[in-house]
């Protein structure tokens, strides 16, 4: 390797590093703020949200290896114009073509990369979420409350809240309970107790028994109310109505096939599992493209200023990406073609990349010459 590739692929890795661990940290930010959200509404168990976070990640490494490697590209070649080092490059005896090797170096591994992560391990990270969110939701409700913080179930119909247990057989202390039922007019029932545990009866049917408290009926919009002291009180668990079934049902269909993995994907002929598998195909070739296709876009003029190049560049970046999804939507609806839909945005890509290098290739007569 050459003195020039040497230097080129030491800032083109040192630049993607950069990139790669600042979008890292901005996900993980926001999505564990995300995760943290739907642990405190109850959504998800407060055990399971690094367990999430790590998985999540994973199936977002894809998108971010391919910014990393787009904007790595993007900025060397743009700082090199803008601190006039391509000048030097240029009085060398090279040219902006000598450019392609060593980002094929760089981002040739990366491809081999993005490859890896978006045909095996995303899918097996999406089966990993899969099982943490359907484990929860078999769980208890019992198994739900965490000491002292608040949480809901059955969408937020049932709310509770408890404290550390004092005796020996109980599960739990102090607990208070609001309910409301739909079926009754949306009456709420307020119950309090001094302990709980969860019993099982012979029919598996589980319930949280609640120890010497009071429960509380009232009907909005009614002067009708009802107190009732008891020494055991039942509430049965783990019942889940029609519509939160078919909620988590609809869910599970819709992440299914991203959970699949590529070689089920490769033996069904369904359109869905097409446009998965076109999804995961396009990846690396966008990976690879983006990295060809930054080498013009960021060849600017030092004297002009470089916003305007820049918010181009991601424009035209974004717009690929969009264009794959669109594709993957298109192919998954029986609108268009497998192989017409994985060939044609790839190829117009590379198309307008080479173009755009034999665009800056050119060399312009001056003015004064063709007079």
């Amino acid at each position: 390797m050459s003195l020039f590739q040497r230097s080129v692929v030491s800032e083109l890795l040192s630049h993607a590093g950069v990139v790669f661990s600042t979008l890292v940290v901005v996900w993980l930010s926001v999505l564990l703020v995300r995760l943290l959200g739907d642990a405190a509404a109850g959504s998800i168990g407060a055990d399971v949200v690094l367990g999430l976070a790590a998985f999540s990640t994973i199936t977002a490494l894809p998108t971010i290896l391919i910014a990393s490697v787009f904007i790595a590209v993007l900025t060397t070649v743009s700082r090199n114009y803008r601190e006039s080092e391509m000048v030097v490059w240029f009085a060398s005896g090279l040219s902006l073509q000598q450019w392609v090797v060593p980002i094929l170096r760089f981002a040739v591994p990366a491809t081999v990369i993005v490859a890896v992560l978006t045909l095996m391990i995303s899918p097996w990270a999406y089966r990993q979420i899969g099982e943490y969110r359907v484990r929860f939701e078999q769980r208890s409700d019992i198994s739900r409350v965490v000491v002292g913080q608040f949480g809901e179930t059955q969408g937020g119909r049932r709310v509770f809240v408890a404290e550390a247990p004092t005796g020996p057989d109980d599960e739990l202390g102090s607990v208070f309970v609001r309910e409301i039922d739909d079926e009754e007019g949306g009456r709420i029932s307020v119950v309090t107790s001094n302990a709980a545990r969860v019993q099982s009866m012979d029919n598996d049917d589980r319930f949280l028994v609640l120890d010497q408290g009071q429960r509380y009926d009232i009907v909005p919009g009614s002067a009708e109310a009802r107190i009732v002291h008891f020494d055991r009180y039942g509430i049965r668990l783990e019942r889940r109505d029609a519509e939160d079934a078919e909620a988590a049902a609809r869910e599970r269909a819709n992440n299914i096939t991203k959970a699949r993995p590529t070689t089920l994907l490769l033996q069904d002929a369904t359109p869905r599992a097409d446009g998965e598998l076109l999804f995961r195909l396009s990846l690396p070739l966008v990976m690879l493209n983006l990295a060809l296709l930054a080498l013009p876009l960021g060849a600017v003029n030092p004297r002009l200023g470089r916003s305007g190049d820049l918010i181009l560049a991601g424009l035209v970046a974004m717009l690929y990406l969009n264009l794959v999804n669109l594709l993957r939507s298109w192919v998954a609806d029986g609108q268009i073609g497998f192989l017409p839909g994985l060939v044609s945005i790839h190829l117009v890509v590379a198309l307008l990349a080479f173009w755009l290098l034999r665009l800056r290739l050119r060399l312009r007569i001056p003015r004064s010459a063709t007079k």
